[in-house]
């Protein structure tokens, strides 16, 4: 039996970006709220995965100084498919200190799109932001 050669299939950051809404909302409707970031994250993982999407979790994120990379202990949540940076929250409310994270975070990376997810929220869509460089 000839098996057809393995083909990359490119999905845009916009369709991913969407997967992945689609798989926190699954997680927030059977979560709820008030739960560790740190349980939505490894839910949002296994989800995203699942569905077929390759996910990374906390993935480390060296500084560049100078030509130095300075291991600075910055982590980011999930990268989804290398195109997508995922920050999780479980807090009352999204900040302006959160955007930053998730602007500097996609700056470090070289990535272009990126989510803040607050799962601590009635509705999840009050939780999400996306920002793209």
């Amino acid at each position: 039996m000839l098996q057809e050669p393995v083909r990359e299939v490119v999905v845009p950051d916009g369709q991913i970006s969407g997967q992945i809404i689609g798989g926190a909302i699954r997680v927030h409707r059977e979560l709820g709220p008030r739960l560790l970031e740190s349980a939505y994250r490894r839910c949002l993982a296994f989800d995203l995965a699942s569905a077929g999407l390759p996910v990374a979790c906390e993935v480390p994120l060296p500084l560049v100084y100078r030509g130095l990379e300075i291991d600075c202990c910055y982590r980011v949540d999930l990268i989804v498919a290398d195109e997508v940076l995922v920050e999780v929250k479980a807090v009352q409310t999204l900040r302006p200190l959160h955007e930053a994270q998730l602007l500097t975070y996609l700056r470090l990376s070289g990535l272009r799109t990126g989510l803040l997810l607050n799962f601590n929220v009635p509705i999840l869509r009050d939780g999400i932001i996306r920002r793209v460089l």
